[in-house]
């Protein structure tokens, strides 16, 4: 059905910073926030026009309110799964998988 929900996991509304990093036509580092996340995977804009299919890795900071202790850094390895064109604005929105992650230590 076009257009029926996909979702299997509950999204959070949350403007997190982020740091993306990714390889398209040479490698990318960039810093971001992202719209929404879930246990399954991240809503964010980049300036950069990934496809469909491209690996990237995350790194966000959970805060005290969703960890329910300290903030907690996780490094995301994941996939673009969809890609939005931009109206009216440079950024394009992207939407990506967590297909594996890590809890990160503070230096």
């Amino acid at each position: 059905m076009a257009g029926s929900e996909q979702r299997n996991a509950q999204r959070l509304d949350m403007s997190l910073p982020v740091t993306v990093r990714y390889a398209n036509g040479g490698f990318h580092e960039v810093e971001t926030q992202t719209q929404n996340v879930s246990t399954q995977g991240v809503l964010l804009e980049l300036d950069s026009d990934l496809k469909t299919g491209a690996s990237i890795e995350f790194t966000l900071t959970l805060p005290p309110e969703v960890t329910m202790s300290e903030s907690i850094r996780v490094r995301c390895l994941g996939r673009v799964v969809r890609v939005a064109a931009p109206d009216q604005k440079e950024k394009i929105t992207i939407a990506a998988t967590i297909d594996q992650y890590d809890f990160v230590a503070d230096s």
